[in-house]
């Protein structure tokens, strides 16, 4: 009787920390009509259920302005910021969450932004999306327009970006990667013949978080063009401009 008992007060503590566990966050009652819920932290994620008024949602994590939340019934999804302050505590007042700080920073998961800078003489405007596999490294696909004297080219890269000291406000980091590089010459003030080559480059850069979801990010990268003549350029580059994350 006395191990029948044991197993009894052990299983009870079992699902009394089960059910603590399952909560992982404060919780918050729907004060509008209803509280949408979406698939992923973005709008372009579809709403897949709904939850009424009155009813209590649990805090599970936050990612910039999104926050992931579980229902009474068990299902979990997104929900914006401004959605969420409309809920009450337990004290029946408007919860209050912060605007999206350094700490999000540090866990984002993707970065778009904007660059411009000079690409071994010529004028260079860059475009570029990032995910981040971890808070050390993150991938990048990029598309670069130049603009020189006698020609003008568009660039595309895929590059790998390790970023040693996340935590902190300006934090360094270091890329390698690969693309191709499309040249169109001005046939009126050359005579030269356009060209498709392949490029990988090496770089070192610095993003420095400026408030709640923008930065500034500013690079030197170093690019080898292995062009169809077997006499290869190497070309210095450097740019800086503004992203933000989410």
């Amino acid at each position: 009787m006395q191990t029948y008992a044991l197993l009894f007060i052990l299983l009870q503590c079992l699902l009394m920390n089960a059910a603590l566990g399952a909560q992982q966050g404060p919780r918050v009652q729907v004060a509008d009509p209803f509280l949408e819920l979406r698939t992923g932290p973005g709008r372009s994620y579809p709403v897949f259920h709904v939850v009424e008024r009155g009813q209590w949602i649990v805090i599970l994590k936050r990612r910039t302005d999104w926050f992931k939340v579980r229902g009474a019934s068990g299902k979990e999804g997104w929900v914006k910021r401004q959605e969420m302050e409309l809920t009450l505590t337990d004290e029946g007042e408007r919860t209050d969450f912060n605007e999206a700080a350094i700490s999000d920073f540090t866990r984002r998961r993707w970065e778009m932004g904007i660059m411009g800078g000079d690409f071994s003489g010529s004028d260079v405007i860059s475009l570029y999306g990032a995910y981040a596999f971890n808070a050390n490294l993150s991938g990048e696909l990029s598309v670069t327009q130049l603009f020189g004297d006698f020609s003008n080219s568009i660039m595309g890269n895929i590059d790998l970006l390790a970023q040693p000291f996340p935590m902190w406000r300006i934090s360094p980091f270091f890329s390698l990667g690969t693309g191709i590089i499309d040249t169109n010459t001005r046939k009126t003030l050359v005579k030269s013949q356009d060209s498709t080559d392949q490029l990988s480059h090496a770089g070192v850069g610095v993003r420095a978080y400026l408030t709640r979801r923008f930065i500034l990010r500013a690079e030197y990268r170093n690019y080898v063009i292995f062009t169809s003549k077997n006499d290869n350029k190497e070309i210095n580059e450097w740019k800086a401009g503004f992203a933000f994350f989410f």
